[in-house]
């Protein structure tokens, strides 16, 4: 049995609309990440869970050989063409980053533009993401963003492509939101961030010129909004937009002209959505939910001087409440829209003709069960379109679609070395919440697996992120061990359409958990499930630490991976990066009846004391979405509220990494490794049992 560490408690007292919260560890918050108390006790951590893993290491190394059996080490990502180029990135094997390459279309040699592994090496970092990249019109100069932290704040770093250095020195303290050229390739925009890390203006940058001169062309004053910018499909046209999560505003600016300043587009209206609007010759093409099309609809303005009217608005796509649309691309002669139909993604062609728009055609595959979404797509005149195809049980695979037949054609097929699709099967059920609701679950297992098996049950369920089905390398070693691998398609994500998010969010937030909760209920009780595993990161990690709460004695392990349970302390502080762009998710806390929703679930503050399972919980110190405090502090009283026969708690802390964790992507199979091998223990019944205060 290995002692658990313990953390000071320095009792504080919160009192917000007469009710107070009784917080032990809100020094961990307070004190900082650099503080030396607080890096002893992550240490401490650290130390408990290498003491917990010591006879678990040699579990943990078969993973990762499993794990990194199925990776091609060596391989080319499939070329996206961007003027005379194709770019793409390569791996090289035992080379734990990308190298980031191109070829002319024209024919020539491949000319390397950045390698990570060497970046890395020669500037002495822990960890490189590069974040976006993108090349000059004329293909001279190539802009990225990187990031050496994990924190999220950028330099952008322009190359010489010629010289092989680079231009000026870089910027620094970016956001990753934009990175585009103007028209002649003098010029960057780019965002930067307020104090709290929130995107709220946009810059330009012309080239030679030092930062400090750089030209603001936007700026978001509004604490509830952020912005981002994205050229138009034929690159004339630089939109700029300042976002919630119940309204956009437009502005445009015109990439050819020198000194060119942001036009209003489309005014802010708050409860009516422009997620997508582009620049399509003699009109503007949007989606909107305006006039009540909760799943969207595709309309058109014509251009004309001054803001659009939404009197002028006509249908291109009417509204469908069956069909739920998400994204466009435009081409010359063709467009592209994707969402979701059925519970499934789907795709949808119209051509563009001198009248307007012919009928949506959807794209229709062999099965239903599958992912499909837009790829990325850089040339404006083609009657081609990159679309990316996957399912649980297919890996992901890169096609062209003919926007005149709807035909496809394999582009690449991503190798996974070692994996015979026949030996899996994949399913989707229903089960039934506790308000009736019908919520999807997706299994996936190998056919020989005899039920009921140990169950890991996923799940995220927020800000409309779907987690439609989709393979992974990551969920063999398990099945692989006759594990059942499952995704729960619960309230707040877009599965079934808008109406699913808007019914897991704000105050009907407690959908979310309670579906999950009642999915695991139905695979034990539907002979899937022998033993439930629970395992969600981010958001995810909210879903998971309030699932604990609601049922601690339904899951064998729960896994909160950079898992936002602070709810209150977190929402209630306007200083830190996300809490004011998500009031529309979560809800204000300063207003007394909103509070009181998410005082209801926050998992922090509903721990009680119990019988927990065993619990690995992980974060990064420089995370800056869900700061390293919120799972310690997680931790830290779980270990106080812990009944007899509780399991063991870990918490581990990348001190280098951030919210997404290690750059390397041999420590990201290593991380999986360690987790799994920790959730094959608990299962087994060979961890040991937390050590009594």
């Amino acid at each position: 049995m290995t002692s658990a560490p313990r953390a000071a408690r320095k009792g504080v007292l919160h009192d917000i609309h007469g009710v107070q919260r009784a917080d032990d560890y809100h020094w961990l918050k307070t004190q900082g990440k650099a503080d030396p108390e607080v890096l002893t006790y992550l240490s401490a951590e650290n130390a408990h869970l290498d003491a917990v893993m010591a006879p678990l290491r040699d579990t943990q190394a078969a993973i990762y050989r499993e794990l990194l059996s199925h990776v091609q080490e060596q391989d080319d990502q499939p070329e996206v063409v961007r003027g005379a180029y194709a770019y793409f990135q390569r791996t090289l094997e035992g080379q734990a980053h990308a190298i980031f390459m191109r070829r002319p279309l024209a024919g020539g040699p491949e000319e390397t533009l950045l390698d990570l592994n060497v970046l890395k090496v020669r500037e002495g970092l822990e960890n490189v993401w590069v974040y976006r990249a993108v090349p000059s019109p004329d293909g001279r100069l190539w802009a990225y963003l990187l990031d050496t932290t994990g924190q999220e704040v950028f330099q952008l770093r322009v190359l010489d492509t010629a010289t092989g250095e680079l231009v000026g020195a870089p910027l620094t303290g970016l956001s990753g939101w934009v990175l585009d050229w103007n028209a002649a390739g003098t010029a960057l925009y780019y965002a930067t961030d307020d104090a709290t890390q929130r995107p709220d203006s946009i810059w330009r940058h012309t080239l030679g010129q030092p930062q400090t001169q750089d030209e603001r062309l936007l700026h978001e004053p509004d604490a509830t909004f952020r912005v981002a910018a994205l050229t138009t499909e034929d690159g004339g046209t630089l939109r700029l937009v300042s976002q919630s999560n119940m309204a956009q505003e437009w502005w445009v600016l015109d990439t050819a002209q020198d000194g060119a300043q942001p036009t209003l587009l489309l005014p802010r209206e708050r409860g009516t959505e422009v997620p997508v609007l582009t620049d399509a010759g003699d009109h503007w093409l949007a989606l909107t939910n305006h006039g009540g099309a909760e799943e969207f609809k595709l309309v058109r303005f014509p251009k004309r001087a001054g803001t659009l009217d939404w009197a002028d608005a006509q249908d291109v796509l009417p509204y469908d409440p069956a069909r739920h649309l998400t994204g466009l691309l435009l081409f010359r002669h063709h467009l592209l829209l994707s969402g979701q139909e059925g519970g499934f993604t789907r795709l949808w062609v119209l051509a563009r003709t001198p009248g307007g728009y012919g009928p949506a055609r959807r794209v229709e595959f062999p099965e239903d069960s599958v992912t499909v979404r837009i790829g990325a797509n850089h040339v404006f005149d083609t009657g081609r379109a990159r679309i990316v195809f996957t399912s649980l049980t297919r890996p992901v695979e890169h096609l062209d679609l003919d926007l005149d037949s709807l035909g496809t054609t394999l582009v690449k097929a991503t190798p996974v070395p070692g994996y015979d699709a026949s030996l899996y099967v994949s399913e989707q059920t229903w089960i039934t919440a506790p308000d009736g609701e019908r919520v999807p679950v997706s299994l996936l297992r190998r056919r020989d697996t005899r039920l009921p098996a140990p169950t890991l049950l996923y799940g995220y369920g927020s800000y409309g992120f779907s987690m439609d089905p989709a393979f992974s390398i990551a969920r063999l070693p398990l099945v692989d061990r006759g594990w059942v691998y499952a995704t729960a398609h619960v309230r707040g994500g877009s599965e079934l359409g808008r109406r699913w998010y808007d019914a897991g969010r704000l105050a009907h937030k407690m959908n979310t958990f309670t579906d999950f909760v009642a999915a695991g209920e139905a695979l034990k009780a539907d002979g899937t499930a022998r033993e439930l595993v629970a395992m969600g990161r981010s958001a995810g990690g909210l879903l998971m630490g309030a699932a604990l709460n609601l049922r601690p004695d339904l899951w064998t392990a729960v896994f909160p991976g950079v898992p936002f349970v602070d709810v209150l302390s977190t929402m209630l502080d306007d200083s830190i990066p996300l809490t004011t762009n998500e009031y529309d998710e979560w809800g204000n806390p300063n207003h007394a009846d909103q509070y009181a929703v998410m005082a209801a679930y926050s998992p922090y503050d509903n721990l009680k004391a119990a019988r927990y399972p065993h619990l690995f919980i992980s974060t990064g110190l420089n995370d800056p979405r869900v700061a390293y405090w919120e799972p310690a502090k997680f931790a830290a009283r779980v270990r106080d509220l812990a009944g007899p026969g509780s399991g063991t708690v870990v918490l581990k802390t990348i001190m280098g990494a951030g919210h997404g964790g290690s750059s390397s992507r041999y420590e990201y199979l290593n991380e999986i490794a360690e987790e799994y091998a920790y959730a094959l223990a608990a299962v087994d019944g060979t961890l040991p049992t937390l050590d009594a205060p």
